[in-house]
Parts: structure tokens; sequence; C-alpha cells
């Protein structure tokens, strides 16, 4: 399909990715702000969903800065939010205790959930009684940088938390290994992993009971991510809608393909863009 306004037609409860899809993290797509825009005038019910490790005020002022006002959607779920709320439910093998020390493996000084967790900081993989890998800085890191910090960590048990399952990242410079990509190496270390977000049903669960839906066939979800965005929403059960920007840009019709074959999905609409 050429844009979204076809598809409005159709659906009126809308779960929207935004790295890939509305921006690529430094400015927003040619005509996305006012697709949302128009998406919304429509009555369409709009959530946006994110695997950020971050909450989600801290997303809902970077899209304020790249000009998506806070009007033009219902509300902003993250992995980070789950993650606060699953632990504080004892949903998650990570223990509540004084003095835990958490090593957070994320962007430049972001901890915000083990700061609200109470968490102390742990100095290193050595000294981590848990781990929170919320995003990765692999535009400038190896990943043996990354290795060779959380050997130490996976060798004594330390349980972690992966708040951002997506592999790759967009960076101003191009694709870059993500979190998840960082959780897998933690895995491969012998360590154990949890993973809160896309595709995983606990983040759809959470998007459901704000979305004021009962039926996820009632609801079409959009991303760039054929492993997290498709493959979630095919779980999910609703109307997968690719786009092909952010982590498909350039990408052959072959290429595609190519991922539907890997992941074992296929979505039922893929759009040049999120434009109207």
């Amino acid at each position: 399909m050429a844009g979204l306004s076809t598809l409005s037609e159709r659906f009126s409860h809308f779960f929207i990715d935004q790295f890939g899809v509305l921006h690529d993290g430094s400015r927003p797509y040619p005509g996305a702000v006012e697709a949302l825009k128009r998406l919304k005038a429509t009555g369409a019910s709009i959530l946006l969903l994110s695997n950020s490790g971050r909450p989600a005020h801290d997303n809902v002022l970077r899209l304020e800065r790249l000009g998506f006002p806070q009007d033009c959607y219902d509300a902003f779920v993250t992995s980070g939010d789950l993650a606060l709320d699953l632990v504080a439910r004892g949903a998650l093998p990570v223990t509540l205790d004084r003095g835990t020390r958490c090593l957070t493996i994320s962007g430049v000084g972001e901890r915000s959930l083990a700061t609200a967790l109470g968490f102390e900081d742990a100095a290193d993989g050595e000294t981590a009684d848990v781990v929170i890998i919320a995003g990765s800085r692999g535009d400038i890191y190896p990943i043996e940088t990354y290795r060779d910090l959380l050997r130490p960590a996976a060798a004594r048990g330390a349980p972690a938390l992966c708040t951002n399952p997506d592999k790759i990242m967009l960076t101003p410079g191009g694709p870059a290994f993500g979190a998840g990509r960082i959780a897998e190496l933690y895995k491969e270390l012998g360590g154990a992993v949890t993973y809160i977000g896309k595709p995983y049903p606990d983040m759809y669960a959470r998007a459901l009971g704000l979305s004021g839906c009962s039926d996820p066939s009632e609801i079409a979800c959009i991303g760039d991510s054929v492993e997290h965005d498709i493959v979630g929403a095919k779980r999910f059960g609703a109307f997968a809608v690719l786009v092909r920007t952010g982590l498909n840009e350039g990408n052959s019709d072959g290429a595609l393909e190519e991922k539907y074959q890997r992941f074992g999905v296929r979505p039922d609409m893929v759009l040049p863009a999120f434009r109207w």
C-alpha cells in the first residue's frame, strides 16, 4: 500500500513502533509527523510501543523535540516501564533486596530502572548481583568490550534482564549492534537472560489493557523489525504492517523475503514509509 489512508478506513486501533518508523533517532522521517496527526484526527486509538529501556516520559520528551506532540497519540508503552512493573509484582527472577548490586548496560549514564528499584551500582561484572541490559554503545565499542565486562557476571550466575531486545540499533553512523545482541552474548557466556519487550506477550498484554480494545484482530501493529514488530504482532493476533524504513532501508524485495523466511512470519501489509 502507498500510505496510511487506506489502512485508517479499516482499523481504529493502532500500536506503532517509534525508532525506524516515526524517526531515525535524530530526525522524523518525511511526512511522519503529519501522518500521525492525520491518523489521530480520524478518532483512532494510538499507542506507541517501544523496546526502550527508558521510561515512557523520557521517550515522550524525545518525540516532542522531534516535532511529535503528545496529543497525536494516546499512550506510550516502553519495555523499561514494563520491566519495573513486572519486577515490583515479583514476576521476574530478581529479588528486591537492600544492597543488591546492579550492573547496567546502556547508553551514557542511563540507569533509570536500577534507580527505580533501589539497586546499588556494581562497579563491574565481578561484583554484580544482577545485570540490566537496557541499551548499547555498539557504535563506539566493539562487542568484545561487553564480553570482557560481562563474563565474570555470567560465571557467578547473576541473572540478566534485557529491557531492549532489539539486536540492531539505528545510529547517525548507520546500524550498530543493540542491547539484544549484548543479551545474546550474555547467554553465550552461560548467563541467564529474561527478555522484556517486543515480540514477547507481556508487552502486548500491557498495551491491550490501555487500548480500550479487547480483540487483537481489530488492531494494526506497525513496525520496521520483522524479528520483533512483525513476529510480535502475529503472535498477538493483530494485523501486522511492515514499513520499508529503519532496519529495512535499502532492502530489496529479495532481502525482505529472506527475513520472512528466517523468522517464519510474513506481514499482512507493507508500506514504503509511515506517511498518509
